[in-house]
């Protein structure tokens, strides 16, 4: 029987266990887009995990999504990721990096810059972070099709700076709405080049990306994050079947490390686990809901197919998590009011699991 505690291969890793810590923005970087110290406090005291997978970065500065957010654009921002590679590999740790390109999910006061999409089509009633506050997301302005082809290679180029700064390999974001999710889905890609229309069009992109990356670092390096059917970001996925179906048979022969699904329901999951061959990574938390999944739901996905099991929000606040789901201990509840909202409270302040002491018992 597969036990969440089992020693696996993933690419070129041996990974001590099936526990994955599941990428999440924290927004502790400087304004630079650099990684900082407590950051690397940050992923050290979770280095126990069988592989990290970092906080989504940004491949280019049109690509940032949220303030206080790190990049792999600048040799600045590749130098200031060794300190957190370091700290994870000396605590016996692996770690990717997630590139994600925010793509419409962004704001020109965050960016400098007017947000990117395959078509110029604006988010329904979704705000995003900026300097000054949350805002209604803008019409983003649709790229032509040689700028596409730029935003392919900025993935490959962003992967590289990855590996120079002592990553194991990295993830590339094609989930939550995102630039590579607004590209799959019908809502948000209007386009009528070989971007677009059909499905071979509307897969391109994704396969693209991660064929450039392959290319630049290795597969054994390369993850991808899907989500469908999870609608984050007001993006629709009308034909999750053939859409997603059709991506998967193009990944097999480019044999990516891994494919990771998170945040959509389980009728969907085991669909793409019967089409995927490869190393499946499923988080099972769904958007919106308060509760973090658990040790029961990461052996439930283990028994339906499930390689390795990823955990956001039990991560938050329990930095010591395979430990405390090998002793069956309690877990901690993370403070919501502290995700976003920078120092180190909330961030490196959960500690690991006390036990009570011993009381003495009197002889007799």
């Amino acid at each position: 029987m597969t036990s969440l505690f089992d020693n696996v291969s993933l690419g070129g890793l041996r990974l001590p266990n099936r526990v994955v810590m599941a990428p999440m923005s924290r927004v502790r970087s400087d304004r630079e887009g650099l990684a900082t110290a407590s950051m690397a406090t940050y992923y050290a005291q979770r280095a126990t995990a069988g592989l990290i997978i970092t906080e989504g970065t940004y491949p280019n500065p049109v690509g940032q999504s949220n303030p206080l957010t790190p990049g792999l654009y600048t040799p600045a921002q590749t130098d200031s990721w060794r300190q957190v590679t370091s700290a994870v590999h000396t605590n016996g740790g692996r770690v990717f990096a997630q590139l994600m390109h925010g793509g419409r999910i962004s704001h020109p006061d965050t960016t400098g810059h007017q947000p990117v999409a395959p078509s110029a089509v604006a988010p329904r009633e979704v705000y995003v972070f900026t300097p000054t506050g949350p805002q209604l997301a803008p019409t983003p302005r649709a790229l032509s099709t040689a700028e596409v082809e730029g935003e392919v290679e900025s993935f490959a180029a962003a992967a590289r700076r990855a590996i120079v700064a002592g990553f194991d390999g990295v993830e590339l974001h094609g989930a939550n709405g995102y630039l590579m999710n607004q590209f799959l889905s019908g809502n948000t890609n209007l386009r009528t080049d070989r971007y677009g229309g059909s499905v071979s069009g509307h897969i391109r992109f994704a396969v693209e990306a991660v064929a450039a990356t392959i290319d630049a670092v290795g597969a054994d390096r390369v993850g991808l994050r899907l989500s469908p059917g999870a609608g984050v970001g007001d993006t629709v996925d009308t034909d999750i079947p053939a859409v997603y179906g059709a991506l998967l048979a193009e990944l097999v022969p480019l044999g990516p490390a891994y494919v990771h699904l998170a945040g959509t329901d389980d009728e969907i999951l085991l669909g793409l686990r019967r089409a995927w061959p490869g190393t499946l990574i499923v988080n099972p938390s769904i958007p919106g809901t308060p509760v973090p999944s658990n040790r029961a739901d990461a052996e439930r996905w283990l028994a339906q197919g499930a390689d390795l099991v990823a955990f956001g929000r039990a991560y938050l606040a329990n930095p010591d998590l395979v430990e405390r789901f090998r002793a069956d201990l309690p877990l901690a509840v993370a403070d919501l009011d502290t995700y976003y909202t920078g120092g180190d409270d909330g961030y490196l302040t959960y500690p690991a699991y006390a036990h009570p002491p011993l009381t003495a018992t009197a002889s007799v």
